[in-house]
């Protein structure tokens, strides 16, 4: 199993959304995160003053999923939240040992 965790544009979540469900997904966590990377903020004006604004928001999408359909779902998720700009994001990939399921007591596939 992988967890993918995947930094997007916040109004490209929507996209990403029906691009996992189309793949296969049944579930997804979203995080409200800040950040900055290659595109190092922006530049804001307020009341006729300017300010940078550094950490700009994103969201982080995480998905667990079978080994069987990691490339899918990068696909899927990549082809969604791409404008072409700097500030896309990026797609993590690690390594999941095992996963419980809370209620049923279920154990990594069946918990998925």
């Amino acid at each position: 199993m992988k967890k993918i965790e995947a930094i997007i544009r916040p109004f490209k979540l929507e996209d990403v959304k029906i691009a996992l469900v189309n793949s296969g997904i049944v579930g997804m966590t979203v995080s409200e995160v800040r950040g900055f990377g290659r595109q190092k903020g922006q530049v804001e004006r307020y009341r006729g003053s300017e300010f940078t604004v550094e950490f700009l928001q994103k969201l982080k999408v995480e998905v667990v999923v079978e080994n069987e359909k990691v490339s899918s779902v990068i696909d899927a998720i990549a082809e969604a939240a791409k404008t072409g700009e700097i500030g896309d994001g990026k797609i993590f990939i690690s390594s999941i040992d095992s996963v419980v399921r809370i209620r049923t007591g279920d154990t990594d596939e069946e918990a998925l």
